[in-house]
């Protein structure tokens, strides 16, 4: 599979895109720490301010395959500076929402759109073309570590904000950091073209082929339960955990553990990557999801098991990514990757938007999460048992021209 040159060094253009990563996904892992601060000054329930989480997890799937082709056809940096300031836009409104209409204007919909275009997703399409193939899973992992440390950093950092200044003008802070996206944009300028041998598809048919590839089938479905697993749990673990007698603090830390744990998880993931098969690997993440949850579930809450629980997650919180990024470039190369890596993605924030949702609903209809932690544990399982059969071959008809 080809590359291209990049438009500037090839070092600063990962260093770059790993920055925005990390402020990216840094900034949308905070969230979960304004649950109880927002719902309580607002008024709000648990299930509307899950609802206007679930929503930005859905319009953010939404939203990313069509960043992606934009990203694909128009460039990157184009397309991830205006995200950041649609994300920064977003954030800002948060600060200002009065009632649960306006939050899910905001945090939901302006947000969710903003996380889209400048997501590690179209920085991943980024690296997938300028990056030799040999080297796109480590790099990916690279990516995704990246994301994992901004968590690590935002979550203390968002808690102090809010302890010091209040959830409203923590966002304001927020927000003006998210600017620098637009900057730092600039270094993964360009866009993907077509090389000899590979299909130049519009974008309907090329979604058509895809979807008629049975492993990317399999693959999509079962991205479906890692944004499950990860937004029920980075939204509703905090309060979850206040719940169970810990302090706010220990909440924000088990975020933050989540993600230092996942740097190495992902670059643990990326390097694997290159060497195991994929498929395999993503099968082994989602049966240790399931088995770290049912371990969680069956030792009393305390701040060790809290901690230890985050660790093992962390492990497994993004290390999906890579794989599955790897696969879809594998399958399909480098000139769709932004588009196709986004449709698996939308069925992911489906699985995100289902895990806020209902953690919102089900805590308020019974006062507790248990149901949601042992839907966790099923699903984790069928979707370890629904990777097991895809094939690591790549499609002849996105590499072979249209007649």
């Amino acid at each position: 599979m080809s590359t291209v040159r990049p438009a500037v060094p090839l070092p600063l253009v990962i260093v770059a895109g790993c920055i925005i990563a990390a402020i990216g996904f840094g900034t949308r892992g905070a969230f979960g720490l304004f649950t109880l601060p927002v719902t309580a000054d607002l008024g709000l329930t648990r299930e509307q301010w899950g609802m206007a989480m679930a929503i930005q997890n859905l319009v953010w799937g939404i939203a990313q395959p069509f960043a992606g082709g934009f990203a694909d056809r128009y460039g990157t940096g184009r397309v991830l500076a205006v995200g950041g300031l649609v994300y920064a836009l977003g954030v800002l409104g948060m600060a200002f929402s009065t009632d649960a209409l306006t939050m899910t204007m905001t945090a939901g919909i302006v947000t969710g759109v903003g996380i889209a275009i400048a997501s590690f997703g179209v920085v991943m399409a980024a690296f997938g073309r300028v990056v030799p193939a040999e080297k796109r899973s480590f790099v990916f992992g690279i990516a995704t570590a990246a994301s994992s440390a901004g968590q690590f950093i935002f979550a203390p950092v968002g808690q102090g904000f809010i302890s010091a200044f209040g959830w409203q003008m923590a966002l304001v802070y927020i927000a003006v950091l998210l600017l620098l996206i637009v900057p730092l944009a600039s270094a993964l300028r360009g866009r993907t073209e077509s090389v000899p041998g590979q299909a130049d598809l519009p974008f309907m048919e090329a979604l058509s082929r895809a979807w008629g590839h049975g492993s990317y089938r399999l693959l999509v479905i079962g991205f479906f339960v890692c944004g499950f697993h990860l937004a029920f749990i980075n939204v509703h673990m905090p309060a979850y955990l206040v719940q169970c007698g810990l302090s706010p603090e220990v909440g924000s830390w088990t975020i933050a553990v989540i993600g230092l744990f996942n740097i190495v998880g992902s670059l643990l993931s990326g390097w694997l990557g290159s060497r195991l098969p994929k498929q395999l690997l993503l099968a082994s993440i989602y049966f240790l999801r399931a088995i770290a949850i049912a371990a969680f579930l069956l030792f009393p809450v305390s701040e060790v098991t809290a901690y230890a629980f985050a660790a093992m997650m962390g492990l497994l919180w993004l290390s999906t990514v890579p794989l599955t990024a790897g696969l879809v470039t594998l399958f399909f190369g480098p000139r769709y990757m932004g588009m196709l890596y986004g449709i698996a993605f939308l069925s992911h924030q489906l699985g995100s938007f289902v895990g806020v949702w209902l953690g919102g609903y089900v805590y308020d209809a019974t006062g507790a999460y248990d149901l949601v932690w042992y839907l966790g544990i099923v699903l984790g399982l069928a979707s370890a048992a629904i990777h097991i059969p895809i094939n690591e071959q790549t499609d002849t008809n996105f590499t072979l021209k249209r007649a």
